[in-house]
């Protein structure tokens, strides 16, 4: 009923093939480490493009600010004033929301009147102040080291 089976001949085919897997793994792991220096290199690169980028843009900003004092500070009494009529309109926004919650949540025809109602105005103010902030006499804080 027992027979004996020759266990060496399989042993020794399976130490080569440990051994090859090991060859492999360690092949596998250089290669992703390659890949992964190659990959550091390309974000350090794009740190350096978008870095320069800003500073380049952030020196003419600040050239024609000196070169337009009077403008700057015009900019700057512009993007008080709308900073006022911006929390005026956020003012009414929230309350047209706590006012209108539940009809909000149930309609979807009430949702996107209210968007139709508030949305491009808040998208087009947010960039007329974000355009005259940029534009202002006050320094910005990344500018300050230049």
């Amino acid at each position: 009923m027992f027979s004996q089976i020759d266990v060496s001949q399989t042993t020794r085919g399976a130490a080569p093939t440990l051994r090859n897997t090991d060859d492999q793994q360690t092949l596998l792991l250089r290669e992703i480490l390659v890949a992964q220096d190659r990959q550091n290199e390309l974000l350090e690169e794009l740190v350096n493009q978008l870095g320069a980028v800003q500073k380049q843009r952030s020196n003419e900003l600040g050239q024609w600010k000196q070169a337009n004092p009077h403008l700057a500070r015009s900019c700057r009494a512009a993007t008080e004033a709308l900073s006022k009529v911006q929390t005026e309109f956020l003012d009414s926004l929230t309350q047209e929301i706590s006012e209108n919650a539940e009809a909000l949540m149930d309609g979807e025809f009430m949702l996107n009147e209210f968007i139709d109602r508030f949305g491009p105005r808040m998208v087009h103010l947010n960039g007329l102040l974000q355009i005259l902030s940029a534009l202002s006499s006050t320094p910005n804080p990344t500018n300050t080291s230049n």
